[in-house]
């Protein structure tokens, strides 16, 4: 899945047409007349803020060739740091809090990659399972740090010195969806900057990349501090929009899903990660109302996407448009 082929780095027209159709319609589904309109615009919300946890990976996972078990710990780092700058009977001001809790990931990041960074292959995998299970457990064994309760985030960000009020549903939605689009288009620009090339070619052959000066370990490095920063800007949002943090944030269970997300849409372009997050999120609500066995079906659902298109969705839909509708 790592191999050049396996990538969808310059996306086709009729991709690009699909995915501006998706950000016109997230745009415009909060002003439809509905029913339950605060649910649909809460799961909307959540289901943009996991599409950045995923891009997030997408960096390490299909761009760099590092797949990370553990990143889920930066996600719910920054969560954590907006539970404890948030003052027991005020909100905090976004236009800092919002840089430190991604800095505070980003930190933890560079800490934790300067050791795992040196390994490669299954040892990479383990290690960062392991570094985000020392975290974990640092926090559900730890009552200052509220334990397996976790902790309720009272307010959300104040946000006045930009205009925008995120205690408004609909104004949060909007923020977020602009913090997507932001930062996918800020992502797209580094994949085909020179150090995107770099990365790009270390998934490719590191050894190589090696051989021709290139110091890969601090590019490794460099993209691992950025992809935490990056889940930590998810993780903040997370935690502004639910309320809460609990260590689950930084679980096993978290950091497989984002796998699964960047699989399920396919890798090394980051619209992938964006619509394997949706499409994961709706698949999974679907099967939960379907049945209480619902991660049987979710299952099966991933082994016959990886089956039937090895690039994700994405490379089924372009491989769909390329032969005129024949898939």
């Amino acid at each position: 899945m790592s191999s050049a082929k396996a990538q969808l780095e310059k996306l086709p027209r009729s991709i690009q047409f699909v995915l501006a159709l998706g950000a016109i319609a997230l745009a415009v589904f909060p002003l439809l007349p509905m029913d339950g309109g605060d649910f649909y615009l809460g799961m909307l919300s959540q289901m943009m803020i996991l599409a950045i946890f995923a891009m997030s990976l997408d960096l390490l996972q299909g761009v760099t060739g590092l797949v990370s078990l553990g990143h889920a710990a930066f996600f719910g780092i920054a969560g954590y740091a907006l539970a404890f700058l948030t003052p027991p009977d005020a909100p905090i001001a976004l236009w800092w809090s919002l840089p430190l809790a991604a800095a505070g990931a980003g930190l933890a990041a560079l800490i934790i990659g300067f050791f795992v960074v040196r390994t490669h292959g299954i040892y990479f995998i383990m290690v960062t399972m392991a570094f985000a299970q020392m975290v974990f457990y640092l926090v559900f064994d730890n009552k200052a740090l509220g334990g397996s309760d976790g902790i309720y985030v009272n307010f959300r960000p104040d946000a006045t010195a930009l205009g925008i009020d995120l205690d408004n549903k609909l104004v949060f939605y909007y923020f977020t969806l602009v913090v997507l689009l932001g930062l996918y288009v800020a992502l797209r620009r580094l994949l085909f900057s020179p150090f995107g090339r770099v990365l790009a070619g270390i998934r490719v052959n590191e050894h190589r990349m090696r051989a021709v000066g290139y110091g890969t370990f601090g590019y490794k490095l460099t993209a691992f501090t950025l992809a935490g920063a990056l889940a930590g800007v998810a993780g903040y949002l997370w935690a502004a929009q639910t309320g809460f943090v609990n260590p689950e944030l930084m679980g096993f269970h978290m950091s497989a899903h984002a796998i699964m997300m960047v699989i399920l849409g396919g890798m090394g372009n980051f619209a992938g990660a964006i619509v394997g997050a949706f499409a994961f999120e709706y698949v999974m609500h679907l099967f939960k109302d379907m049945t209480k066995h619902w991660q049987l079906l979710m299952g099966g659902f991933i082994v016959l996407v990886v089956i039937v298109a090895p690039r994700g969705l994405l490379g089924l839909v372009e491989r769909f448009t390329r032969r005129g509708g024949k898939a």
